[in-house]
């Protein structure tokens, strides 16, 4: 009776431990109204573009929501975007070949390849998503959807001003991302079944290290350019976007609980001995 007495305050006393895994939360802010350019998931008559912007994990952590937000065409209802894809990259050299010399510089720029076991999407059933309307006109000063060219022709200025409806897109992993503390970028993608989406623009700067967005799509791949300094001379760019999440527990708050088990178990043998 005593040893079960006291295994109840040994357990409790166990459980009453603090978990160190904190709590994670990243956000690039509202978006600003600078510049809204093309995230978009390929398909029939219309090639992969991809637009990406950076993030800095301090320990390893577990990504469980995302959102971002962007425009979609006037009057497109919401139910329009049929499928969203997310991808993490690695800061370049990392996962990428040398390089090549057809953009301006790959410094700070996003990898050559995603971070395979980090990819989710909606259609293979690794994230789910909602699609919220925030403004039904909203207007970006500029545009990048096609000009999205090698050098010497990555100068375009941009495509103009653009307007449609303002929605956040909120995702849930179904299979949470697990990442170590390094420097990260994140890109979305949404495919819209009769239009486009136009990821907006968040101010700057947001924290230090803080890296601008690049876009490319599979004609530049496996390069990226600079959406403000390369293509329209403008910016630099942030993109609008949240990450949420939770820290890994750290290796000592584990080993604490497991040495509490395991003493336990040994006094156990005593009282029973």
């Amino acid at each position: 009776m005593k040893f079960r007495f006291f295994v109840v305050l040994s357990v409790a006393a166990l459980l009453a431990i603090p978990a160190v895994a904190d709590s994670f939360f990243f956000t690039t802010g509202t978006p600003d109204g600078q510049i809204a350019t093309l995230s978009r998931v390929g398909s029939t008559g219309k090639i992969q573009t991809e637009t990406a912007d950076d993030f800095i994990l301090g320990k390893s952590t577990i990504l469980n929501q995302a959102t971002f937000i962007g425009l979609i065409p006037t009057g497109a209802p919401l139910t329009s975007i049929s499928q969203v894809e997310i991808e993490f990259y690695h800061v370049f050299p990392n996962d990428s070949g040398p390089f090549d010399g057809r953009v301006l510089t790959r410094t700070n720029s996003p990898a050559d390849v995603e971070i395979g076991s980090a990819t989710r999407d909606s259609l293979a059933g690794s994230l789910t998503y909602n699609v919220t309307l925030l403004n039904p006109t909203f207007a970006a000063a500029n545009s990048v959807v096609n000009g999205i060219n090698t050098q010497p022709g990555q100068f375009t200025g941009g495509e103009g001003q653009v307007t449609g409806q303002e929605v956040v897109i909120s995702v849930d992993f179904t299979t949470p991302v697990t990442l170590g503390p390094d420097h990260y970028f994140f890109r979305p993608e949404a495919l819209v079944n009769s239009g486009d989406f136009l990821w907006l623009s968040a101010p700057r700067p947001q924290f230090t290290g803080d890296l601008q967005s690049w876009i490319r799509n599979d004609d530049l791949a496996p390069d990226w350019s600079r959406i403000g300094t390369d293509i329209t001379g403008q910016g630099p760019f942030d993109a609008s976007f949240s990450l949420s999440g939770s820290a890994v527990p750290e290796p000592s708050t584990l080993g604490l609980l497991g040495g509490g088990l395991s003493a336990l178990a040994f006094l156990r043998k005593r009282f029973m001995a």
